[in-house]
């Protein structure tokens, strides 16, 4: 190992070159201009683990289709609440994002975001019953104008011809669709992000992994460094640290030793997708369709068809087909969960391995599925699919948190994101998986609130000028809500430029 060299001084220590670790940089950089900011990232380039484009779904979560995220209750009506949380989340996003663009910090929004029709899918009775309870619901709202049902075959091959192509109907199927959707390369993005950072004077390690961190004398955090090139230890202290590696957050938060970080555990889970590789199929098909998932498997599990535009070309992709790896990083090491098992977490992991055997005998069944089956899968969703169109790609890991929970006890396993943060704010860690990227802004926003609370006052009005509804309910605030879609619509180019008059742009200001 190389030699030990000086402490490098800095005020904050991003760790992970993904999306989340680039929106915090650019929140922090417009709220603190002059702080320093330095980022560690293990592989040679930036967004190239969960963020990385081939390796999550790209779809602008928003809770238009994922049917995960509105709840049937047992009188058959239908909870919405989640589903209007997390497309109030994305709106955050998309005005950050509109504000990157308006103060031309980033450029060509086309090249990350596109318009998108978002549908949901699903076949026989109870299924349709459930689709026509939830748009009820949803349509209530004003998050959720514009979103159309329909059970009648002719309307739906409009929508979605290569669904409907040689379709059986010997049961009722039935759709949403709304035109608001996205599909966004958050790979793109990331690098989008941490090109501003590096414009504004933030330094950015590639190849650079994090051995270690300890809690110094005199309060600061002491990260202990290792430069995969030239093998040098490089030590960097901060006032405030970030772990969002991933998969690797939680090694490193157990590594800070700060008892918020114990009790957690990680279940990796690695996605797969079908990639359709015949360009005249492609064409036939322009949505982000989601589906139910099968009794008794897990919520990451909802099939979808999708729309993606990556690299500017429009691909078509299906899935996620679960995989099993002890890695916790695609890039990572078969001793990952292995090592993550303490003293302190091995009875929560130990409960969760008992409580969720549905889910462990889910996995090794998609494990063992072949190709013709994966294809029986996707003939669910494309009746005269053929298997030389198709290829098997694998996408990124995710670990699932494991804690333990009031309401589920212990060992639960929790499908959302989690930041944990020490009690004075010094370090926090982001875990988990989904809605994950799409969330970014608000999650990061959790994270200044969580650790820089003496800050907030004096931050709010440029929180403000970036976030518009920051601290307001759009649920509550309907004209609101639609002016800020169609603001970020224009400034993100989903829409067809359009005169926006000051008048507007000062209704807007006024309203917040």
């Amino acid at each position: 190992m190389g030699e030990i060299m000086s402490i490098k001084q800095t005020d904050v220590i991003l760790i992970g070159a993904g999306v989340m670790s680039a929106t915090l940089g650019a929140l922090l950089k417009e709220l603190a201009p002059d702080w320093k900011l330095t980022v560690f990232e293990k592989l040679s380039d930036v967004g190239e683990e969960s963020s990385n484009e081939w390796n999550n779904a790209g779809t602008g979560h928003a809770a238009l289709c994922e049917l995960n995220y509105t709840v049937e209750n047992p009188d058959g009506s239908v909870d919405i609440t989640k589903a209007l949380q997390i497309n109030e989340q994305f709106q955050l996003s998309r005005q950050f994002w509109a504000y990157l663009v308006n103060q031309k910090l980033i450029h060509n929004p086309k090249d990350f975001i596109m318009p998108l029709p978002h549908m949901s899918y699903v076949s026989g009775e109870d299924n349709v019953r459930f689709l026509q309870n939830r748009f009820k619901a949803l349509t209530k709202s004003p998050l959720f104008h514009g979103m159309e049902y329909s059970e009648d075959p002719e309307k739906l091959a409009e929508w979605m011809p290569l669904m409907l192509q040689n379709r059986p109907l010997n049961e009722p199927i039935a759709a949403t669709k709304i035109d608001s959707g996205t599909d966004v390369n958050f790979g793109a993005l990331t690098r989008m992000l941490f090109h501003h950072l590096k414009d504004q004077n933030v330094d950015i390690h590639n190849k650079h992994d994090v051995k270690d961190m300890k809690r110094t004398s005199d309060g600061l955090w002491e990260v202990k460094v290792k430069n995969l090139e030239t093998g040098a230890v490089e030590r960097h202290t901060a006032k405030f640290v970030f772990i969002g590696a991933g998969g690797g957050s939680l090694h490193l938060l157990q590594k800070s030793g700060i008892p918020e970080g114990k009790q957690i555990g990680g279940f990796p889970v690695s996605g797969l997708f079908m990639v359709c590789n015949n360009p005249d199929i492609v064409e036939q098909h322009h949505a982000k369709v989601y589906g139910k998932a099968s009794v008794g498997a897990p919520p990451m599990s909802v099939p979808h068809l999708d729309t993606r535009y990556i690299d500017n070309r429009k691909s078509l992709l299906f899935g996620p087909f679960a995989g099993f790896t002890p890695k916790f990083l695609k890039e990572g090491s078969i001793l990952d969960l292995p090592t993550s098992i303490k003293p302190h977490n091995i009875m929560t992991m130990l409960a969760a391995g008992a409580k969720e055997m549905s889910l462990t005998k889910y996995l090794i069944q998609q494990l063992l599925l072949s190709k013709e089956q994966r294809m029986e899968e996707l003939r669910s969703f494309i009746p005269n699919a053929k298997a030389e169109d198709w290829d098997l790609v694998v996408a990124g890991q995710r670990v699932q948190v494991i804690k333990d929970t009031v309401k589920g006890g212990k060992g639960t396993l929790q499908f959302g994101t989690e930041v944990v943060s020490a009690e004075d704010g010094s370090i926090a860690a982001l875990l988990g998986a989904s809605p994950g990227a799409s969330t970014a802004v608000h999650v990061m926003l959790e994270v200044i609130s969580k650790c820089f609370p003496e800050h907030l006052e004096a931050w709010a009005p440029k929180i403000k000028e970036m976030i518009p509804s920051y601290g307001v309910s759009l649920v509550d605030n309907p004209e609101l809500f639609h002016e800020l879609l169609n603001s970020t619509a224009e400034a993100l180019e989903l829409v067809e430029k359009s005169e926006v008059t000051e008048a507007d742009e000062a209704r807007v200001l006024e309203k917040v």
